[in-house]
């Protein structure tokens, strides 16, 4: 099973990594960063670069596509080389999948209308301007298009893909491998659960 991540400019690190480490892990599996051109793309803290080993002309047909959010989500929308690339490929992919913000780019695509779907909780609302019904949910799964929340539910969302596309105890096995068993020390990771006055700092770190 081929997976394509695709890069730009100012992405989320975890969002690509996240996954990228989960599906390299599962036997039978092969992830290519992909981006317009091959070469460095650089995130959205500008001190980590990932390599893009193939253009989306390279890989214009992978089993699965998996969209990292960022703060460079916002201009990627208007990247119609990523987006048409994003279109296209999902009419060949076993799964489309984003993380965090990059279900926005999903819905570019048009790939959301009439589906539920995930992201952020910062930015969930703006999921319905694309046509989905917006979920306060970890992982969605609305047919082959499968969304999760913000930036570290990506690993979640791989190893649901894994389960999904081979077997549960797949999936259990990477994870074990990955040793993938959070234990926060904090309980706020959720608008839900954080004190007061939290949401509003944790939104000055995403500018």
């Amino acid at each position: 099973m081929h997976i394509a991540i695709p890069l730009y400019p100012r992405f989320t690190a975890l969002d690509a990594v996240g996954p990228y480490t989960v599906m390299a892990f599962a036997p039978g599996c092969t992830v290519t960063f992909v981006a317009a051109a091959r070469g460095p793309v650089t995130d959205d803290r500008g001190s980590l670069t990932l390599q893009a080993t193939a253009s989306y002309g390279d890989l214009p047909h992978p089993d699965v596509v998996i969209v990292p959010g960022g703060a460079g989500t916002f201009d990627a929308l208007g990247d119609r080389a990523l987006v048409d690339w994003i279109a296209e490929a999902h009419a060949h992919t076993r799964w489309t999948a984003s993380v965090c913000s990059g279900s926005l780019l999903l819905g570019a695509a048009g790939l959301l209308e009439g589906r539920k779907a995930t992201t952020h909780w910062a930015i969930l609302d703006l999921l319905a301007q694309y046509g989905a019904e917006p979920v306060s949910e970890r992982v969605v799964t609305e047919g082959k298009i499968v969304t999760a929340a913000g930036v570290s539910a990506g690993i979640d969302m791989a190893l649901t893909l894994l389960a999904q596309a081979g077997d549960v105890e797949t999936a259990q096995a990477v994870q074990l491998a990955i040793e993938y068993d959070p234990q926060p020390p904090f309980t706020a990771g959720s608008p839900k659960t954080a004190p007061e006055g939290l949401p509003e700092r944790a939104l000055a770190l995403l500018t």
